[in-house]
């Protein structure tokens, strides 16, 4: 049986659910705040995020509503929004999710994740036609 530290379980889940942009946050903070990029790999994604119960696709429409309603959270979302369709969520539902926060956390929250989503999905498109 081989077991894993916070740190390797982190590092992975992270690279599956995020792939570059995870590890972009994480070389952003090597001048800064090495120590907190190693938390950010330990408690959030290798201890919380690779728990059973919940599938990393369910994960992330949490998270996503969560930092929709948040408001104040432009940036994480972003990133949020890519690992959604890193872990399979369609822009389709993706679209709903954020429409859904309307009810709970008032439209401005929800226009600013639709926003959010129309940048992604636009920068997401523009790099698959730029791909060789």
């Amino acid at each position: 049986m081989t077991t894993t530290t916070r740190l390797e379980r982190g590092k992975r889940a992270l690279e599956e659910i995020d792939g570059q942009a995870g590890q972009h946050v994480i070389d952003a903070l090597a001048d800064i705040a090495p120590d907190f990029a190693t938390y950010l790999f330990e408690f959030p994604f290798g201890d919380i995020y690779s728990r059973p119960g919940l599938s990393l696709r369910d994960r992330e429409i949490a998270t996503i509503a969560a930092l929709t309603a948040m408001g104040t959270a432009q940036p994480q979302l972003k990133v949020h929004l890519e690992a959604g369709l890193n872990v399979g969520l369609s822009r389709e539902e993706i679209t709903e999710i954020l429409m859904q926060m309307a009810v709970y956390a008032g439209f401005p929250a929800a226009l600013n994740g639709l926003f959010a989503a129309k940048e992604v999905f636009a920068a997401r498109q523009d790099a698959a036609f730029s791909a060789p």
